[in-house]
């Protein structure tokens, strides 16, 4: 496991857009670079549920929920991970985690994210 810092959360309104960060202090870049991501979320409640994974190959996948509207990204050179979210609406409120498949995986501390007007 990784030491993986997450930032960018907050409070918006309906409709509103944030940018979630997730950073790798710790490594390299070579080291970095061959691994796939993600981004996850959970919500009281609720179970954790995958909102977009990264391949190393930069293939994404994205839940239903969020196609259209959110966008992850790795960059390697600063070894860090991305999630770009737009249109957020309340349904989209939760503590998101960032996931970096090392082994074993490696998760954030999370990032709340409310979305409230």
């Amino acid at each position: 496991q990784v030491r993986l810092v997450e930032s960018g959360g907050g409070l918006v309104q309906p409709g509103g857009s944030l940018r979630l960060s997730c950073n790798a202090p710790r490594m390299i870049t070579s080291t970095f670079s061959p691994l796939d991501a993600g981004w996850y979320r959970q919500a009281p409640g609720k179970q954790r549920e995958m909102v977009a994974t990264i391949s190393s190959g930069r293939t994404t996948v994205y839940a239903d929920s969020v196609k259209g509207r959110f966008t992850i990204s790795k960059d390697n050179s600063r070894k860090t991970v991305f999630l770009r979210m737009n249109d957020l609406q309340p349904e989209d409120t939760a503590m998101y985690y960032c996931n970096l498949k090392t082994q074993p995986d490696s998760w954030g501390q999370g990032t709340q994210v409310t979305v409230n007007s």
